[in-house]
């Protein structure tokens, strides 16, 4: 079975930065695109970025655009969320997840194993 392990949440400032990482039992060999996605308790939990599984093509909520930036690295099994200049409404507990599949999409469905999360909070 596939493990998942989120770090680096925090409490921080909104304009701060803030770099979330993403371990999974799979390293190098694994096919599988990457996603993360984020919730709190009055929303659904939403699609963030997504990556392929050598880290091509990727895909970025409107809301991430511009200030996420989704990576990876097979060798190590990680993948990262770099996340600038932070809004109070990016406030959430954020979750790494691993598709079915080698190519990113951005359906929860699509994705097969999910970490316990890592919260996020940006405050004003």
């Amino acid at each position: 079975q596939v493990q998942v392990v989120e770090s680096g949440g925090g409490l921080v400032q909104a304009g701060d930065s803030l770099r979330l990482s993403c371990t999974t039992s799979r390293l190098t060999g694994s096919y599988n695109a990457m996603g993360w996605f984020r919730q709190t308790p009055w929303k659904e939990r939403e699609f963030v970025a997504t990556i392929g599984w050598r880290g091509g093509s990727p895909t970025y909520a409107d809301f991430a655009k511009g200030r996420f930036t989704i990576s990876r690295d097979t060798a190590k099994g990680t993948v990262y969320l770099q996340m600038n200049n932070l809004k109070p409404e990016d406030t959430a507990a954020y979750y790494c997840a691993v598709d079915r599949g080698s190519a990113p999409t951005t359906a929860k469905s699509s994705y097969a194993y999910w970490g316990q999360g890592t919260q996020v909070t940006v405050s004003s």
